[in-house]
């Protein structure tokens, strides 16, 4: 997702492996759980030609940082928002037709966005630099796959969903808050397909 230069050093916290022990506990979590205190539920957006649920998937522990988001409200929420143990729909844009594929969770929270400081990334911003990073990313588990695509189009039509952010009118952010009961809603209906 951006290549790391030398003068962006990578976070050493980020290039840590889980133990098994502890990948596996992740692997059991119901992520359908609404019990853990200030669980906060996310959509995020990405085109699928460009990064897959099924590349997150396929990723070395299934793991990957969510780079590259230059819109200021969604780089707040990455940077002050979205938190450890966070769950998200990964939403699949720019794509006919367009929806939400599956689950991952959220297992770094904010941190710099070293793509913003390497001049060969697509990503790159030369007002952001190490000592006042402008973006940030969060690093993202997959979590499941649904069996089919639950559709921007079903989505507008179900009573409960219709008033997604996701589904709003002229609605362009790639990343968006999820209430606990749209969350629900779109967990059971990925349990009946």
């Amino acid at each position: 997702m951006g290549r790391r230069p030398a003068a962006c050093p990578r976070d050493p916290v980020h290039t840590h492996v889980i133990p098994s022990v502890a990948r596996d506990l992740l692997l059991r979590t119901n992520w359908n759980q609404t019990t853990m205190p200030n669980k906060k539920y996310w959509l995020f957006k990405s085109e699928p030609n460009t990064f897959s649920i099924d590349d997150l998937k396929n990723r070395p522990e299934q793991t990957e940082p969510w780079n590259g988001v230059r819109n200021y409200q969604a780089r707040n929420m990455l940077r002050d928002d979205v938190q450890l143990g966070d769950l998200g729909f990964f939403y699949h844009s720019n794509c006919t037709p367009p929806g939400i594929v599956g689950i991952f969770k959220i297992v770094k929270a904010g941190y710099p966005d070293h793509t913003a400081c390497d001049a060969k990334s697509d990503f790159f911003d030369p007002k952001s630099t190490i000592d006042n990073p402008r973006w940030y990313m969060v690093d993202v588990k997959f979590v499941k796959k649904f069996a089919r695509m639950i559709t921007l189009d079903e989505i507008k039509q179900h009573a409960i969903l219709k008033n997604m952010q996701v589904a709003r009118q002229g609605n362009r952010l790639s990343i968006t808050p999820v209430t606990e009961k749209e969350w629900n809603t779109i967990t059971e209906i990925a349990k009946l397909s």
